[in-house]
């Protein structure tokens, strides 16, 4: 499965300052495949989601120690672009968040911010990347409306084209659906199974038949550590530990 690895984290840790967030992290996240991040509020789920993508440099004071390799190469290494990381690893937060823009000019924004200007291109992206998000049905006779016009999950859905379309390898998603009503939730979850035919994504949640329907992989963290980490059918049928059953089947968290 090595060739598999997307994303490979060696000795991970990641400080607020004084404050060690993340100890000692080691996970692979493979190709074409869904890993789940679970654990209780204040573990460190969002910390390292981020730290897949260097979002926690625009905090001040943060820190990181060990490897994230992305194709073999470490992210944090000094000579890496951190503009092309985040293009690379893209990310759809918890909160929609549109920009007060056309629902058009939303997915088209990171094009032009990466110099594109022919039209007919930013045309076949914006279309590609809504369709991508199964959501071009919905809106293609309306495409210079405000994006604040669409509901919730609409919302979430353009996020995820505006992701889409600079290309990345690996989408990341910080709890897509916590905000969004159970037929809302369903179509997010319908797309990640499509998406992760052509990307390799990692997504944050709380809720854990969520988690077991949508991974393929489950990294479950407290306290800033890696408790556990396992095929997710294994994970939720049979786990190593006694703290990982007691956390998945509600006994406490």
């Amino acid at each position: 499965m090595t060739e598999n690895i997307k994303i490979k984290v060696k000795d991970f840790d990641f400080y607020y300052g004084d404050n060690l967030a993340l100890k000692k992290v080691n996970v692979d996240i493979y190709r074409n495949k869904v890993l789940g991040i679970i654990g209780p509020s204040g573990c460190g789920k969002s910390t390292f989601l981020r730290s897949l993508n260097r979002m926690n440099d625009v905090i001040t004071g943060t820190r990181a120690e060990g490897d994230v390799l992305l194709e073999g190469k470490n992210i944090y290494d000094p000579d890496v672009d951190v503009v092309d990381i985040r293009r690379r690893v893209g990310m759809v937060f918890q909160k929609s968040n549109p920009f007060p823009k056309s629902i058009f000019e939303n997915v088209a924004n990171g094009l032009r911010i990466n110099g594109v200007r022919d039209k007919n291109f930013i045309s076949d992206k914006v279309e590609n990347s809504l369709k991508g998000a199964a959501l071009w049905d919905e809106v293609k006779y309306r495409l210079n409306h405000n994006a604040f016009d669409l509901s919730g999950g609409q919302q979430q859905r353009l996020c995820i084209a505006r992701a889409l379309a600079v290309e990345p390898e690996v989408v990341l998603m910080d709890e897509p659906a916590s905000a969004l009503d159970p037929t809302a939730t369903l179509k997010i979850e319908e797309l990640i199974q499509e998406l992760k035919k052509n990307y390799t994504i990692a997504i944050v949640t709380h809720n854990m038949q969520q988690a077991a329907r949508v991974s393929d992989y489950t990294a479950f963290f407290m306290l800033g550590e890696l408790v556990e980490y396992d095929e997710t059918s294994k994970m939720f049928t049979n786990p190593s530990k006694k703290i990982t059953e007691e956390y998945i089947t509600g006994r406490f968290g």
